[in-house]
């Protein structure tokens, strides 16, 4: 089977209005331009994957289950803009939580890029041809390291802007409307069959 090119999307502060730890749906909100973003996108028919830590797990703010009603609720957020949620990926862990079992070093925590290796295998996408739109540089560099072209939304969310050699978005946009008039400006090149 051949793999697809596709779009992954951090959550909070890119698809939705970003406020930290929030697992209530009756809270989530969309982003500035990102219902605009989400329809465009849509339009593409390349799968949309939504990539996102959850430390609150690690942290005893919530349990696990809780992203259960999230992923629903993100799912029909989706589907009002016209566009397919393919996948959902967070990761429950900190190295610092309280939790016994998610308080670990792990693999899929952005900015390591154990996520999109995840979905791409599970979901037979192609890491090269695909995208990855984040507001913060822990989503850059994951992205980057999955061998993803990456897109930063400046939207203020990035505070630290720690430097290093995977933590130079390929581009730049001011919400995810724009961002996703990149990716469709760009078209996606496959690998050739045996690289990668």
């Amino acid at each position: 089977m051949a793999l697809r090119p596709a779009v992954f999307l951090d959550k909070d502060g890119t698809v939705l209005a970003d406020e930290p730890y929030n697992v209530d749906p009756a809270r989530m909100a969309y982003a500035p331009m990102a219902l605009a973003g989400l329809s465009r996108l849509a339009a593409s028919d390349l799968p949309l994957v939504v990539i996102s830590n959850q430390s609150g797990v690690a942290r005893g703010m919530f349990a696990a289950s809780a992203l259960d009603a999230v992923h629903v609720k993100l799912a029909s957020m989706f589907m009002a803009a016209g566009a397919h949620l393919e996948g959902f990926y967070w990761c429950p862990h900190h190295p610092d939580g309280v939790v016994q079992g998610y308080d670990i070093e792990c693999d899929c925590r952005k900015p390591k890029p154990g996520l999109l290796l995840r979905a791409a295998d599970e979901l037979g996408l192609d890491l090269h041809a695909s995208w990855f739109i984040g507001d913060i540089l822990d989503d850059i560099e994951a992205g980057n390291l999955a061998g993803c072209r990456t897109i930063l939304l400046d939207v203020g969310n990035e505070t630290e802007w720690r430097e290093g050699p995977h933590r130079l978005p390929h581009c730049r946009a001011p919400d995810l409307d724009a961002a996703a008039q990149i990716v469709l400006s760009n078209p996606p090149v496959p690998l050739a069959p045996g690289k990668g």
